[in-house]
């Protein structure tokens, strides 16, 4: 990737959200996919999660074949997931904690003592071919770990910036300097969660960040106003902010 460069990958888990409030056939993801990357999106970001509530295994299969950009695959260390991953192989696998409980994925991972269930899937999925990501907090001792357990990437969980970003900018803060050390330490490092069209411009201008993660606030817009929109709008504030940064015009 050239230096100041920044990708948006979008994620498109609430097409399947609301597919599956009438367990239809529509809308379809696959089609919403196509949409994101004729408007400009970098890449795919869909989440299977263990109970299967939006995203569903025959979605992940039509997606491998058809996404045109790269397709990050969302998941946790539940073995049939993993089983999935390592034999379809996406370009990215991005691990994330999950709940049953939980909306939508409230924290990054658990990084405190690194059990041998999550080693064992960052082996497996890297053997398989896949780029490994971890879905961290932007806290010093989780980036560090994470730099030993030698994935490639971390992605930075911005649910503390997304819900205080009115207040000041602590969390803002927190997030530029936790970019920093994962850069100094190796790692490839994207963010994501809660990112609006209000909020995503002071992320987008943080230049140790490569990759932003957007969905719910894309799938909102897009109800109201059509994907094309909703991702060209989205892409012209990250990449607008990125070239400020940059000194770009």
């Amino acid at each position: 990737m050239t230096a100041g460069e920044l990708r948006l990958y979008v994620n498109i888990d609430h097409v399947a959200t609301l597919r599956e409030a009438r367990k239809t056939d529509e809308p379809d993801p696959v089609a919403a996919a196509r949409y994101c990357e004729d408007a400009g999106a970098d890449g795919i970001t869909v989440h299977l999660r263990e109970d299967r509530r939006h995203i569903q295994d025959r979605d992940v299969e039509l997606l491998h074949s058809s996404v045109r950009s790269v397709l990050n695959l969302e998941l946790a260390t539940s073995d049939d997931v993993v089983t999935i991953a390592c034999r379809l192989r996406p370009y990215q696998a991005t691990l994330v904690p999950e709940r049953r409980e939980e909306v939508t994925t409230e924290g990054g991972l658990d990084l405190r003592k690194p059990g041998e269930r999550l080693r064992a899937t960052i082996d497996r999925l890297a053997e398989a071919g896949s780029r490994v990501s971890l879905f961290i907090d932007p806290e010093p001792s989780a980036i560090e770990t994470a730099a030993t357990l030698k994935v490639p990437a971390v992605e930075l969980h911005t649910g503390r910036y997304a819900h205080t970003w009115r207040e000041g900018d602590q969390a803002l803060k927190q997030l530029a300097a936790a970019a920093r050390q994962a850069r100094s330490l190796g790692l490839a490092v994207h963010a994501g969660h809660g990112l609006t069209y209000l909020n995503v411009e002071p992320v987008a201008a943080i230049l140790d960040i490569e990759e932003l993660n957007i969905g719910h606030s894309i799938m909102s817009r897009a109800i109201l106003t059509g994907m094309t929109e909703a991702v060209t709008t989205m892409g012209r504030l990250v990449r607008g902010a990125r070239r400020l940064a940059t000194g770009v015009s």
